[in-house]
């Protein structure tokens, strides 16, 4: 297999790292992309779209490329968003082990994981997800109807004490983890389940 080639970066650069099936892509994933460049003073954000959520039912999900394509016309020509394949070219099925290898190869960028809070509350059925937690640090966007719910989540309680201020945001990317970040703002009620359904296609994913 021919070495796999990361998106360019530079020693000490904040690059936030956003996974998902995207099927499909919306508004609502672009919002959370955007709140976390301008509130973690990222200098860029990697979508890294998923060969399949292996928490979910991937039966008659669309091909990797459509999503990336999706993907790429929702977000248009701004540079600081890089859409990735990288999982299905490393072959990683898990989070953790994807940013262990994003982390070997780029040991000089400062990685952020981010996520919106409807993941959250169920971060800790996540495959080794205390080794996330303890090898960078996580970003999480507030969502429509799940602010009350991450918050007394499994991950959050014990995770508390590694939570710091989002006036302290900022700080985030050179903090040494378990350490995050709850940011609350503007929301979008859009979701892939929601959209998809309007579609006639009930296939869950995120």
């Amino acid at each position: 297999m021919a070495r796999p080639i990361l998106p360019p970066t530079s020693p000490g650069q904040r690059v936030g790292l956003f996974g998902g099936s995207f099927n499909p892509p919306h508004e609502g994933h672009l919002l959370v992309a955007r709140t976390a460049l301008r509130r973690l003073g990222l200098d860029r954000l990697w979508w890294l779209v998923t060969p399949g959520n292996p928490l979910k039912e991937n039966a008659g999900l669309p091909s990797l490329e459509a999503r990336m394509a999706a993907c790429r016309r929702l977000v248009g020509q701004d540079p600081r968003i890089v859409i990735s394949g990288i999982e299905a070219e490393i072959g990683t099925r898990y989070t953790e082990e994807t940013i262990r290898f994003l982390k070997a190869r780029a040991p000089l960028v400062r990685f952020v994981w981010i996520m919106g809070a409807d993941n959250l509350a169920g971060f800790h059925r996540w495959q080794k997800w205390r080794d996330i937690a303890a090898s960078v640090p996580i970003a999480i966007i507030d969502r429509p109807g799940s602010t009350l719910k991450a918050a007394a989540s499994p991950a959050a309680r014990v995770l508390a004490r590694g939570r710091i201020d989002e006036s302290d945001s900022q700080e985030l990317a050179a903090l040494v983890p378990p350490v995050w970040v709850f940011l609350h703002g503007p929301r979008s009620d859009q979701s892939s389940t929601r959209l998809r359904a309007k579609d006639g296609n009930g296939t869950t994913g995120s």
